[in-house]
């Protein structure tokens, strides 16, 4: 059961990292420039701040992965058990924090991400706020791709979080066993 849980996480912090990169990627480097009557104007997340952050988020995500990976690889080096390190309840409470606060961050860049996303595409006609997509159209299909990669890195992380707690928690077993049907009927029968 150790090891299959050390390849099961080692996979989805594998493919943590593989999505964080990418969609760190597919909005940092998106940028269109349009010419509009005479006047040259560029769309890139610089100008929208929320995709700006989760750009940061989601880079940090994937530093926080490779870290994780490398701490995996170091135990396998070394020739030790990861799963050893979890029999500490102080550090696998502290690797279930980690990976929640990092999922969490995550989810709340992402999902502010989404709605300036929304805000581009369909615009917001009572503040005056235009749609963007119907001029930057490459621009808002790379944002797109970018958050829906955000999104799978949203799923990949909730259920490695799920992994960690599946662990800190199975270092908290009752500490004495369930009564069996004959005690229960003779401690009926008693009172």
């Amino acid at each position: 059961m150790g090891s299959k849980l050390v390849r099961v996480e080692c996979v989805l912090r594998v493919s943590s990292l593989v999505f964080a990169v990418m969609a760190a990627l597919l909005l940092a480097l998106d940028a269109q420039t349009k010419t509009i009557l005479f006047v040259t104007k560029k769309a890139s997340i610089k100008n929208l701040h929320a995709l700006r952050l989760t750009t940061i988020v989601v880079a940090m995500a994937a530093g926080y992965q490779l870290l994780q990976l490398m701490r995996m690889a170091a135990f396998a080096w070394l020739g030790r058990n990861p799963c050893n390190e979890y029999s500490n309840k102080f550090t696998a409470c502290l690797y279930l924090f980690l990976d929640q606060g990092v999922t969490y961050a995550t989810f709340a860049a992402a999902t502010a991400g989404f709605q300036e996303a929304f805000v581009g595409l369909f615009g917001v006609e009572k503040m005056q706020w235009m749609k963007l997509c119907n001029v930057y159209t490459r621009f808002c299909e790379q944002i797109a791709g970018g958050m829906v990669v955000c999104l799978a890195l949203c799923v990949t992380m909730a259920v490695m979080s799920a992994v960690s707690a599946h662990r800190f928690f199975k270092l908290y077993h009752r500490s004495r066993p369930s009564p069996s049907k004959s005690d229960r009927r003779s401690m009926m029968a008693a009172s």
